[in-house]
């Protein structure tokens, strides 16, 4: 399925998932809005798409367990009715969450699921965010090969954008890759690259742009530009909406430029407004690593002593960090078994509605959601299909003379007979079902008039044949069955109101017979 295909309703939705550049509370203001809107319209996939958004916001808000709850949610409504688009776009987000809790296995997970489940329908420029993501899950996961042809493409699909940004996300994950494979003269080449994007259009790098440049210069040796680059990407912080972490990184990048260049003091004091940061905003991981950067400080400054007890609160945050992700990590899979189980008692209960509790046939419910789907089937193909009701003769007899515990097991018998001769028809169309009282539904297709009628001819013998004398005594147990076949204006209704027509001649004509619509004149009974 598609996402909505209200051009301007769609268009916005795209806009905020795309979400760069813009307010997060704005962002999440308008989604809830859109939500609202779709929930009094009865638009289910709007109002979830727009859910997801907010969850987005949340998440990238660093409110972790309000995004997780409504992303398992959506992915859950996506997956039962088949929404491909939402389905994708849950494991996308999905896969993030993960990786924000040191996941990296369900974040490739996701989003190779994520990838697969997107249309062709959906436009290069909405697909290219999948595929970036997927190649970073790929660099993470130590693939950096199967990373750079994921980025190949993902270059392609950015030459279908007018939007600048696009390219620039391509050459800057693609250039991060690199780093994080130490392979600073490729992320260099990159970084270049991306630069002269950007200068072509006018464009001024993103602050986030910025420290992956910075990162790959320290890489380098090249602490001078470094600095004047991260100092850029602060400077610009307040212009732009980032993510909630992304000042104390660049303060950590900050710091690092400032160590190496032998800026001492400049260095300290960096560190101790990041490590400020972290610790009145919950950075825990990013936290670990100022501790690891302050050992590194005090290492270069000669005090080894405090170097080595800064290293151990460093071992010892991160083992911290690392129970916290676990437990994270455990609380969400949790989280996903109690959506799992739900899911599976809700599908319990669904089959229930959906069966008849005395004989086990299907009952009236499914006939009413199955039937219109198979006329329009056979109609589609050309095939025949027929629709035969069955209905007890003199049923109020054995109820009244054997008592209703009796007659509770003739329709239980009668149910196993017309559930036997279904599944002997080998046709997957075929269907049992009880529609209330003493009344049955027969469903089959693939046969002609001729041999549909001798099927039913079979069934109505079986059915006077089998020793009832044992149950009933005296009191006959038969059925009389109307039938009728799919025509090329068949609906639901008007099929099983032909269907009943026949099964009032029969009974007119004397009970325990067959009645066909269209029948050849004198057809032996």
């Amino acid at each position: 399925m598609s996402p909505p295909d209200d051009a301007a309703g769609s268009a916005e939705l795209d806009r905020l998932e795309d979400w760069t550049g813009l307010d997060p509370r704005g962002r999440a203001a308008r989604a809830a809005e859109v939500e609202l809107a779709a929930a009094r319209a009865g638009d289910t996939a709007t109002e979830m798409r727009a859910r997801l958004i907010q969850a987005d916001v949340a998440e990238r808000g660093g409110d972790l367990k309000q995004a997780v709850a409504i992303m398992w949610q959506v992915n859950e409504w996506a997956h039962q009715y088949g929404h491909r688009y939402l389905i994708a776009r849950s494991h996308l987000l999905l896969g993030r969450t993960y990786r924000n809790m040191g996941d990296v296995a369900a974040l490739l997970e996701h989003v190779v699921t994520a990838v697969e489940h997107l249309d062709a329908s959906v436009p290069p420029r909405r697909r290219l965010p999948y595929i970036v993501k997927y190649a970073d899950a790929l660099t993470e996961t130590g693939s950096i090969e199967a990373a750079r042809e994921r980025y190949r493409q993902a270059v392609e699909l950015a030459r279908y954008s007018t939007d600048v940004r696009d390219e620039i996300l391509v050459l800057n994950n693609h250039a991060y890759a690199e780093y994080l494979s130490d392979e600073p003269e490729r992320a260099w080449a990159l970084i270049e690259r991306m630069r002269a994007a950007a200068a072509a259009r006018d464009h001024r790098l993103d602050p986030n742009d910025l420290d992956t440049v910075a990162s790959v210069q320290i890489a380098l040796g090249r602490y001078a530009e470094a600095e004047q680059t991260i100092l850029e990407a602060i400077t610009a912080y307040p212009e732009g909406h980032q993510e909630a972490d992304a000042l104390p990184e660049f303060l950590l990048t900050l710091a690092v430029t400032r160590r190496l260049q032998g800026a001492a003091e400049a260095a300290r004091d960096t560190l101790a407004e990041c490590r400020s940061l972290c610790a009145a905003h919950g950075h825990g991981e990013i936290l670990v690593r100022v501790l690891q950067e302050q050992a590194e400080w005090y290492a270069q400054a000669g005090d080894y002593q405090r170097a080595y007890e800064e290293y151990k609160r460093f071992h010892a945050a991160e083992k911290r960090v690392l129970d916290e992700q676990r437990e994270a990590q455990a609380r969400t899979r949790q989280a996903l078994f109690e959506v799992n189980e739900a899911r599976e008692e809700a599908e319990r209960f669904r089959e229930q509605a959906r069966r008849d509790p005395l004989t086990g046939l299907r009952n009236r419910r499914y006939v009413d959601e199955l039937l219109p789907a198979l006329i329009g089937r056979a109609q589609a193909n050309g095939t025949p299909m027929w629709a035969a009701v069955l209905d007890l003769d003199h049923f109020k007899q054995v109820n009244d003379l054997c008592s209703h515990e009796i007659g509770d097991q003739v329709l239980v018998m009668v149910a196993a007979l017309l559930a036997d001769t279904a599944a002997g028809l080998g046709e997957e169309s075929a269907m049992a079902a009880r529609l209330g009282g003493e009344e049955f539904l027969l469903v089959f297709g693939g046969y002609g008039h001729a041999e549909a009628l001798a099927v039913l001819e079979r069934l109505r013998r079986r059915v006077a044949a089998h020793p009832w004398r044992q149950a009933t005594g005296d009191v006959p147990v038969t059925i009389s069955i109307g039938a009728a076949s799919v025509l090329a204006d068949s609906t639901h209704p008007t099929l099983l109101a032909r269907a009943d027509a026949q099964l009032y001649e029969a009974k007119r004509a004397g009970r325990n017979r067959v009645r066909t619509a269209g029948q050849p004149a004198g057809a032996i009974r």
